[in-house]
């Protein structure tokens, strides 16, 4: 495998290990900062203040990491798709599947080490730049002494790098499957056949989505009772949208062939329609990352919405309290938003990524549409829309899953209060999500496709 290669299609997982790294490093030293800003009174008279935002930070941290180890696996799953011919030949020399593995793993450990490392220093000049000239901005109470280390960020750069090989090992489980005479082909995906008949990940992607039912139904159930009921939706989001994740290869299929029957009856769109069924592997990992960014987004926005509405719904008799608290949630949505959107914008550079290796990867497939008489536009139009209909169906699954989660966590947390309430769903932020979802599938799809019908027909089919 040459170095160059796997530094270009490593430039990713790079950038998805810094933006982790960055996001929980930062987290921590802002709470130490935080700590440090209020006043010692307050901090003394209560002192869970550090606690409470070391959980909060705890949260968000998981998600991002979270997030990061489903982008880094799809994209090393991609990876290893397109390096069939070359992990084939390995095969034939003698190199065992294990080894082979291995090797894919390691490059993952130092790629996360080195995203960790980038998005550490980063972290501490970001840190640096706030202490330095935040009391002269007034941001910042002057005449404090503000830390610039905390010793869990290195454990978080630790984390990221692991979570990172953990990914890369994940996502090379089709190492050992590859065997000697594929060394014939390019990049090999899963056929839908062969794809639902991967009953291992299957049955564990139904566990899943159980328990992470189960415990979605018991949240909803204890929300009527207490606010830590939250604690146990969350836990059933968490399980079963890992469960989605995993079966992603059956679950995706569908809904494309329903959102293909929109590009239109020509050649073009019908072979786009074709294309993003026929390899349901290759489609569920490039749409998974935005299913993810979409859902993230959407859910706290429409938690946050009726959390507020169910606010006003519980103190209706006390108008002053109301109002206070819909300020009070103004911010807190604010906060919350940046939060969530470093995570989305996480999803967006894996989404971004897997697109574009695929495309790449798809050289010799559009060689042969060169030789059979496609133009290069009707190339460009058919990789186009083919991104469009994947991004139109990550985008109605992830606001469906959204509006679902954002819900059980606003009922969780305030249905002992104000009872039963529908999701409040903010259309605006909807229609933010939906244009920004387009425009990063054409973004992601019209370059590699413009760099892939560059190449001469015949090259095309040459090509390794």
């Amino acid at each position: 495998m040459n170095t160059g290669a796997g530094i270009r299609e490593h430039g990713a997982t790079v950038v998805v290990a810094a933006l982790s790294s960055l996001f929980a490093s930062t987290l921590i030293l802002f709470t130490g900062v935080m700590s440090a800003a209020l006043d010692p009174d307050l901090i003394e008279s209560s002192g869970t203040f550090r606690m409470v935002l070391l959980m909060v930070s705890f949260v968000f941290i998981v998600i991002a990491l979270y997030v990061g180890s489903i982008v880094t696996a799809n994209t090393f799953a991609t990876i290893i798709a397109g390096r069939t011919r070359t992990i084939a030949l390995l095969r034939l020399v003698g190199a065992t599947s294990r080894k082979v593995r291995a090797r894919v793993a390691a490059e993952g450990l130092t790629m996360g080490l080195l995203g960790g490392a980038i998005g550490w220093v980063l972290a501490e000049l970001l840190i640096f730049a706030a202490v330095t000239w935040g009391p002269g901005l007034g941001w910042l109470p002057a005449g404090r002494d503000y830390p610039l280390f905390d010793p869990l960020t290195l454990g978080s750069v630790a984390v990221v790098a692991l979570t990172t090989w953990a990914a890369a090992w994940a996502g090379s489980r089709r190492v050992g499957s590859v065997s000697p005479i594929a060394a014939t082909g390019a990049a090999v995906e899963l056929r839908p056949e062969a794809a639902r008949g991967r009953t291992g990940r299957t049955v564990w992607a139904i566990i899943l989505v159980i328990i992470g039912a189960v415990l979605l139904a018991l949240g909803l159930l204890l929300g009527m009772l207490t606010p830590l009921a939250l604690l146990v939706s969350f836990f059933g989001g968490l399980f079963s949208f890992t469960g989605i994740a995993l079966g992603a290869h059956l679950i995706m299929p569908p809904i494309l062939r329903l959102t293909g029957k929109l590009l239109g009856q020509g050649p073009t769109g019908r072979l786009a329609a074709a294309n993003a069924v026929r390899f349901p592997e290759r489609s569920s990992r490039a749409t998974i990352g935005l299913v993810i960014g979409v859902t993230l987004v959407i859910m706290f926005a429409v938690a946050l919405e009726t959390y507020g509405t169910m606010t006003l719904i519980a103190f209706d008799n006390d108008p002053a309290l109301a109002a206070a608290l819909t300020e009070t949630l103004a911010i807190t949505t604010a906060v919350f938003t940046g939060l969530v959107g470093f995570s989305a914008i996480i999803a967006a550079v894996g989404m971004v990524n897997t697109l574009s290796l695929s495309v790449l990867q798809r050289t010799r497939e559009l060689g042969l549409l060169r030789a059979l008489g496609f133009t290069g536009g009707q190339v460009r139009r058919m990789v186009i829309a083919e991104s469009c209909q994947m991004t139109l169906a990550a985008l109605g699954f992830g606001l469906v899953l959204g509006v679902f989660y954002g819900w059980v966590a606003a009922q969780s947390l305030l249905g002992s209060q104000a009872g039963m309430a529908p999701p409040t769903v903010p259309w605006v932020v909807v229609a933010g999500v939906v244009l920004f979802g387009f425009v990063l599938a054409v973004g992601a799809a019209v370059t590699p496709a413009r760099r892939a019908i560059r190449v001469s027909p015949v090259a095309a089919l040459a090509v390794d």
